[in-house]
């Protein structure tokens, strides 16, 4: 139990230490970084990104055939691109795959020609409803090419030739993705799980990315309770990969799971349960939201099969506790795949709370238990063990005494640190100091959870 409390208080500092430190200019010094690689599923992009986050830390890439198969899906061929435009008769690049990731639609197969505007027009793709954007756009089970553009640059080109170039190639490969694993005292596993893919898109996901990375590098300076597993997947195929290989595990031994995804703008929190609704990983989140949230800006929302690699932890065949806690959720944000998904639209302080955030919802699921109280006959005499008026050295708060009596009274061997902090209405992870003094006299004692 001494070694629980430890953990509580080593993440109460880091939670304090994320702004001490700076963290959130850090993270999105990496996002910056990130940002101009053309990552796709696979390809050099991928493995370009997977090696900028192996810095310094202890991951793990690994690689699996074009071909592989996983589960009901196989490994398409591997793609990279070097160069692709769209030239007017004067020689313009009007549309230039060097000025923006966004101009080629990922996954377009090689193409060299000229072609009449009236022929190229199907191959373009833009937004109407936004006419300044430029839309992401990706064709990964299909071969084609084409180009992503403004709605505006679209009615400014005129009609004539143009010399269309796209320098890809679709060949025999490999999917890449990586994890880490931080180990602790128990068999049980907690897995962060970020997507990768999108390219330039700095909420979605560049900023679930650099959040995974960092929480790592938090949770490998503790002594744990829980195993932690950070995964880096391509957005659903590498999702599918990895349960190919490990689904079995985590029916075996998962305790809780989060998909982590669009933490980096400023808008209020969102939850996105697993498909229970009811798991661990959803009464620990939802409990946290309650106090590191906006109040009534919170938004819990039930599981739905149309949201992104929860989807696959959650099927039928796996049934895992994973849920998602994002701020802005995907789709419900203009700029979710455009152009103006950029730097701009992330910030250092959202994505700092959105890790703080994070951090509580680690810290609570290792604090809690169900606590049983050791002398449930009547109230204990509180006094002669030092709890009341006084606890160790300093004066007792009227809050730490009522803590210490909801403990007592409500840890009857059922109830958990989370339910208890329910009925009280405070948050879990202020009831540290108080369970560490209960257990150090024997007052109270802490079963599995």
């Amino acid at each position: 139990m001494t070694k629980n409390i430890d953990v509580w208080s080593k993440l109460e500092d880091a939670i304090v230490r994320v702004d001490e430190d700076n963290f959130g200019d850090s993270m999105t010094n990496l996002m910056n970084r990130l940002f101009p690689i053309c990552l796709s599923i696979t390809g050099n992009g991928l493995r370009q990104a997977l090696s900028i986050l192996q810095e310094n830390r202890d991951l793990q890439i690994q690689e699996v055939p074009t071909g592989y198969q996983a589960l009901d899906w196989k490994v398409p061929r591997e793609w990279n691109i070097r160069d692709a435009y769209i030239k007017d008769k004067t020689g313009e690049r009007v549309i230039d795959f060097q000025k923006s990731n966004l101009h080629v639609v990922n996954y377009s197969i090689p193409f060299s020609g000229t072609m009449t505007l009236d022929e190229l027009r199907p191959h373009l793709y833009t937004n109407p409803d936004q006419p300044d954007v430029i839309p992401c756009v990706n064709s990964y089970y299909e071969d084609r090419w084409g180009f992503c553009l403004s709605q505006n640059q679209l009615d400014g080109l005129s009609d004539g030739l143009y010399e269309v170039l796209v320098d890809s190639s679709l060949e025999e490969g490999s999917l890449s993705f990586a994890d880490a694993i931080i180990s602790g005292h128990s068999d049980r596993e907690i897995l962060f799980s970020t997507y990768m893919g999108s390219p330039s898109q700095a909420n979605d996901n560049l900023s679930g990315i650099v959040l995974t990375a960092f929480l790592y590098d938090v949770l490998s300076e503790c002594k744990l309770r829980y195993n932690y597993r950070f995964i880096f997947v391509p957005e659903t195929i590498g999702a599918l990969v990895y349960l190919s290989k490990y689904g079995d595990h985590f029916k075996d031994y998962m305790h809780a799971g989060y998909v982590v995804t669009c933490v980096g703008d400023d808008g209020p929190y969102t939850y996105k349960r697993s498909i229970n609704g009811n798991s661990i990983v959803d009464k620990v989140a939802e409990h946290c939201l309650k106090y590191v949230g906006r109040d009534e800006d919170v938004k819990i929302i039930d599981f739905f099969p149309t949201g992104s690699d929860e989807t696959q932890f959650c099927s039928p065949g796996f049934n895992l506790p994973v849920g998602s806690l994002m701020r802005s959720m995907y789709k419900t944000f203009p700029e979710f795949h455009t152009s103006l998904d950029n730097m701009d639209f992330v910030s250092s302080e959202g994505i700092a709370n959105s890790l703080k955030a994070y951090l509580r919802v680690i810290q609570v699921h290792e604090m809690n238990r169900v606590y049983v109280n050791l002398s449930p006959n009547g109230e204990p005499h509180l006094s002669s063990r030092g709890l009341y008026p006084t606890i160790g050295a300093g004066k007792l708060l009227p809050e730490a005494v009522e803590r210490i009596r909801y403990l007592l009274a409500y840890s009857d061997g059922h109830r958990d640190l989370v339910d208890i902090a329910n009925v009280a209405g405070r948050p879990a992870w202020e009831f540290g100091p108080e369970i560490e003094a209960l257990v150090k006299v024997g007052l109270l004692s802490a079963n599995a959870c």
